[in-house]
């Protein structure tokens, strides 16, 4: 990690990488969790470009009323 990065805790946005490591996922299971909610009510999926990004609170948030993934 770069001397300058900031700490995944504190990112807004993660990619899907970053995403695995944080929450103890899969990166294929957090793309299909991406797609499958894509347009759902928790609007933690954001694209930019070809990237998929993840909005750490919203998918905080996404786990905390799932019950199974």
């Amino acid at each position: 990690m770069r001397e300058n990065s900031i700490p995944l805790s504190q990112k807004f946005l993660l990619t899907v990488k970053e995403a695995s490591m944080y929450f103890n996922l899969g990166e294929n299971k957090l793309y299909k969790i991406a797609a499958d909610y894509q347009n759902s009510e928790y609007k933690f999926v954001l694209q930019n470009g070809c990237r998929t990004m993840i909005n750490r609170r919203n998918f905080e948030e996404f786990l905390n009323n799932t019950t199974s993934i």
